[in-house]
């Protein structure tokens, strides 16, 4: 079930010159964003994405049958904004040449811009070469790193590229890990790449749930970066807490092996272990695979006897290999957000339905599209809504069915 989180008058449509669609007809997290926008048009109904029967794919804008006069210009003056993610059905490769695709049929029938939505950008993972040229980092590449790379391509830069080439004029995204990709697509899009960091929606949560103990300016909550790359993040949500109280605390993290990892605390970290005794524990990452590296962080926290260990990440990939050291005891509750919507079905979340939340993004990504987009700002409901199975110990039956009586009572009168 899920839950509204606030609650504000909503605001008008979508202005007649923006269109949204999804790279594929029935993704509810498209549906979702474009509603959120004020479309009220289904993306089915404005796009069709047909195959061919020797399945080559071939997107076709729906305009009128019978008007011969607007051949090849139904979309002049028009902004397209097409939502993409990743699904149990199609690969991201095929996703992927969907995007391209898509972004042409705009182009070629008169977009005069296409905006492309990717929460979880594809082929970031793929960030460097195997020539230092290759790939932007904030320090020196070592022979161990470009080795790494060795005979791959610089995919995440092929994939920039081949949007651009399409007509993709914007990218956005939630949250994206590499440097070396947000500097890429920064040159590559000029201007026109939008990471967007959640912070707000981590902040409004914190705050105002039961997930941790922020009382008395967060005396017993401490916030946890596992390693440097997360440090300036996790930074900046102690900063946006506000917590005077509250106690930070930065890991070190050294590879043993391709998934083994040894957790120390940091030599630059500014609590110490015995600062952070007793506390909450919020771990933040950007994202999770195989889940060691957080399994280990959790259960080095587990030595200082902290509160509880809460594990909040944005992307998550729920892997049966994650799944199964996730659901290790270290880790008491798990947030992440829908960038990636198969963790909203319970099956792929299996036994961590019991510690999991997720909060839906698509409201405050739809705030975000119309501000970059230069659209009137639109009031919403909430940041985001609250995804949780009832086998979770803090679902409360009570406030579920209260805030699903309230949007009875609105949709009635």
């Amino acid at each position: 079930m899920s839950q509204s989180a606030g609650s504000v008058a909503p605001g008008s449509g979508v202005p007649a010159d923006i269109v949204v669609v999804g790279n594929t007809s029935d993704d509810p997290f498209a549906i979702d964003v474009a509603f959120g926008m004020g479309q009220a048009e289904d993306i089915a109904d404005l796009i069709s994405l047909k195959s061919f029967a020797n399945s080559e794919f071939c997107p076709r804008f729906i305009g009128d049958e019978q008007d011969l006069a607007g051949v090849g210009h139904r979309l002049d003056g028009k902004c397209v904004v097409i939502v993409s993610t990743s699904n149990l059905v199609w690969s991201r490769q095929n996703l992927a040449m969907r995007n391209l695709l898509i972004a042409r049929a705009a182009k070629e029938n008169g977009a005069r811009a296409v905006v492309l939505v990717e929460p979880d950008l594809y082929y970031s993972a793929q960030d460097r070469g195997p020539r230092p040229e290759l790939g932007t980092t904030r320090t020196e590449r070592d022979p161990a790193d470009l080795k790494k790379f060795d005979g791959q391509p610089f995919t995440a830069r092929l994939y920039a590229e081949m949007l651009k080439l399409a007509g993709v004029d914007r990218v956005v995204t939630v949250h994206n890990h590499s440097y070396s990709v947000q500097t890429m697509f920064g040159e590559v899009f000029d201007g026109g790449f939008h990471n967007l960091v959640p912070y707000e929606i981590y902040v409004d949560y914190l705050l105002h749930s039961n997930i941790v103990d922020h009382r008395n300016g967060g005396a017993r909550l401490a916030l946890c970066a596992p390693d440097q790359g997360a440090r300036d993040f996790v930074k900046e949500m102690f900063v946006r807490l506000g917590l005077s109280e509250a106690r930070f605390v930065l890991l070190d993290k050294e590879r043993t092996g391709e998934r083994e990892v040894e957790i120390k605390l940091h030599a630059e970290s500014e609590s110490t272990f015995e600062e952070i005794d007793g506390r909450d524990v919020v771990l933040f990452d950007d994202m999770v695979r195989t889940g060691s590296t957080v399994v280990k962080s959790c259960q080095f926290l587990k030595q200082i006897n902290p509160g509880k260990t809460v594990f909040a990440v944005t992307h998550f990939y729920a892997s049966e290999e994650g799944r199964e050291k996730m659901a290790n005891t270290s880790i008491d509750e798990i947030l992440t957000l829908n960038t990636i919507p198969t963790i909203l079905n319970r099956d792929v979340q299996g036994r961590l339905r019991r510690k999991m939340v997720v909060l839906k993004i698509e409201r405050w990504l739809a705030r975000n599209l119309c501000e970059i987009l230069g659209l009137p700002p639109r009031e919403r409901e909430s940041l985001y809504q609250i995804d949780m199975s009832s086998k979770n110990a803090r679902f409360e039956r009570k406030i579920w069915l209260s805030d699903e009586l309230e949007t009875l009572r609105r949709s009635s009168g």
